[in-house]
């Protein structure tokens, strides 16, 4: 029997606080039992193992950061949505590092396509840059430049990757200066057939 006050949401909310907190790889079952002061097997109802409580965290997580980036690029469009994006992108990674990194896990499929957080991710980062006048194949080349961009500086950050005494924010600046400006002159695909073309 489920013990009562436990829920399959209590659960996964407890677990993305922890995994903020101790760090996604050290997230288990057994902690989230200790932070609810109840046994190993008391939770077992409500998940089936550490795996399936990584991906629980994960589809929440990105629930919440589809919703802060949605938020941060409304109404705005071109470099003003880019920099809504990035900074809301900074500022989630920064304050919920666990929670941040389950986002960034591959999930089985039948997880993945059932997530609306992911979806919504997806459909964020497409919508945003639009705003540049892309179409396939390009978009898809620029959203991954500008997803590795990002998830490079705050992974760096994260772990005080930058040891130099510039300041972090005014690279950021220049950083987002810098990714407006290539996407707004973006090499399509028939540009660069045509320069090879004698």
């Amino acid at each position: 029997m489920p013990r009562q006050g436990l829920t399959r949401e209590r659960v996964a909310a407890a677990a993305a606080e922890l995994a903020d907190t101790v760090g996604l790889s050290r997230l288990t079952v057994a902690a989230v039992a200790r932070h609810f002061g109840v046994s190993d097997a008391a939770l077992y109802a409500h998940v089936r193992n550490r795996e399936a409580l990584i991906e629980q965290v994960a589809v929440r997580a990105a629930a919440v950061f589809a919703d802060k980036l949605a938020l941060a690029v409304a109404g705005r469009a071109g470099r003003q949505a880019l920099i809504g994006f990035a900074d809301a992108w900074r500022a989630f990674a920064t304050a919920h590092p666990g929670q941040y990194a389950a986002t960034q896990l591959q999930l089985p499929p039948d997880i993945g396509m059932n997530s609306v957080g992911h979806q919504r991710l997806i459909e964020l980062s497409y919508a945003m840059l639009r705003g540049y006048g892309l179409d396939e194949p390009d978009l898809t080349d620029a959203i991954r430049f500008v997803r590795s961009t990002l998830h490079g500086f705050t992974s760096l950050e994260a772990n005080a990757g930058f040891g130099h005494p510039r300041d972090i924010d005014a690279s950021w600046a220049s950083i987002l200066d810098a990714l407006h400006a290539t996407l707004s002159n973006w090499p399509t695909r028939k540009e660069t057939t045509s320069e090879q073309t004698p």
